[in-house]
């Protein structure tokens, strides 16, 4: 058995702990933040997560899913509102199959308590990584106070997220990277629960305020509250640097969010005390240094957060990799590691393709009568060939179908519709034979 270090004690460093301490391998985990159950790390910077088919999969190989199960909010739905407050609901599957909206604080609170409950895995907190030596899977870990300390191990993983600090030792050498930041910024504006701890709106539904340049969202908590989050620009005509006090942020709200304003007491408050934090995409390889050191998780594929997948995403890492584990054995890590970075880097390259293509959807099409005829006439046609037609969503958030071929199964789905809604009179008659024909005889072609 190995002696391993996980860089990084977040979602998918106290998930990866809890599958290699099952192994029987020496786990210790360092954290540059403190323990988040003794502390409120995530306040007022946090986008709430969605639990779906691959991260249920991976928790439940990790046998941790009933632990999660307890934190959950079961959304079945997204609800948008337009600007005079009329809402629409449009189900997620033909069959009301839900997502589960998590909090990201109680979610790693819970995985680290079920990580600390092996007695071959250390929580370390307080720790950043300061360097790293690849070749002999050796870091130094630096305290707020100064203190260093030399951690020798016999793999080290950096599952610490975008800023990764084992990502960074690894770009000293033969090694390809790119960062792409998106022009919009986010800022957390959280609902509160009524007085009696009942949910202002519906809480299985995902609120969304899409208004084609920014957006809001909003997803429940158990707590009756909703965790909401402000979508803009960088700069421009609607973005965060044109709301500077508090008359230009309720002018705003009230010629684009009106309906929500009445949700939010502490609105002005809460604006101008929540930080701006900005969104970017990570392209990496390879993700492995000989059969020393790995990268997982947003370490090594951060995307924005537009799919609700980027948990998903890593926790999917996890079980490939554990499967890997069992297929070649826990000594082989030079076959494991540069087979586990085969089987992830195309999927973690097409994931990021797809959040980028559900921002467009979540911002711009929700509200566009065509894209809600698209749905309908997907959903009628999944309903009637279930095993021809996956709709891309289903294909990411309900299936274990690889992110890369649900992207290609996605754009030819693309260019199957683009002719369907080309048809004459498509809108009157979407439910006809003949428009089951044409879209199953292109499918087929």
């Amino acid at each position: 058995m190995k002696n391993i270090t996980i860089v990084g004690g977040g979602l998918v460093g106290s998930l990866l702990a809890v599958f290699l301490a099952k192994r029987g391998h020496t786990i210790h985990v360092y954290e540059r933040r403190p323990d988040p159950r003794r502390s409120n790390a995530y306040a007022g910077r946090s986008i709430n997560l969605v639990v779906s088919h691959r991260g249920w999969t991976a928790l439940k190989a990790a046998g941790v899913h009933e632990a999660v199960q307890r934190i959950v909010v079961p959304v079945h739905a997204r609800m948008t509102h337009d600007r005079e407050g009329h809402t629409t609901r449009l189900p997620y599957s033909i069959d009301e199959r839900p997502i589960h909206s998590v909090s990201r604080g109680e979610l790693n609170k819970v995985m680290l308590s079920e990580a600390e409950k092996f007695p071959n895995v250390t929580l370390h907190f307080g720790q950043r990584c300061a360097e790293v030596d690849l070749d002999k899977a050796t870091c130094w870990f630096e305290t707020d106070g100064g203190e260093r300390t030399e951690v020798k191990a016999d793999v080290v993983f950096g599952s610490d997220g975008a800023p990764s600090a084992v990502r960074q030792a690894m770009m000293k050498g033969r090694f390809n990277f790119s960062q792409s930041f998106i022009e919009h910024d986010y800022k957390e504006i959280a609902f509160p629960s009524n007085a009696d701890g009942t949910p202002q709106m519906d809480p299985h539904c995902l609120h969304i305020w899409a208004r084609r340049y920014f957006m809001m969202m909003g997803l429940a908590n158990q707590d009756g509250g909703f965790t909401g989050t402000l979508f803009m620009p960088h700069e421009g005509e609607f973005s965060f640097a044109n709301i500077t006090d508090e008359k230009d942020l309720m002018r705003f709200f009230e010629a684009h969010f009106k309906d929500a304003i009445p949700m939010l007491p502490d609105l002005a408050e809460q604006y101008f005390r929540n930080p701006q934090s900005n969104l970017a995409i990570i392209r990496c390889g390879p993700w492995y240094h000989r059969d020393k050191v790995a990268l997982i998780g947003d370490a090594a594929h951060a995307i924005v957060p537009f799919y609700g997948e980027g948990m998903n995403a890593g926790y999917e890492d996890c079980k490939v990799l554990n499967d890997l584990l069992n297929e070649h054995g826990d000594d082989n890590w030079a076959t494991v590691l540069p087979a586990y970075h085969a089987a992830r880097k195309p999927n973690g390259d097409a994931i990021a393709d797809l959040s980028l293509r559900n921002f467009v959807e979540m911002r711009d099409l929700v509200a566009d009568p065509r894209f809600i005829l698209r749905k309908k006439i997907e959903g009628r046609l999944q309903a009637k060939h279930p095993d021809k037609w996956l709709p891309l969503y289903s294909q990411v958030k309900f299936s274990d179908i690889g992110y890369k071929a649900a992207w290609d199964e996605g754009l030819r789905h693309d260019r199957i519709m683009e002719q369907v809604l080309a048809m004459p009179g498509i809108e009157e008659k979407w439910e006809s034979e003949e428009v089951e024909r044409v879209a199953l005889g292109l499918l087929e072609g």
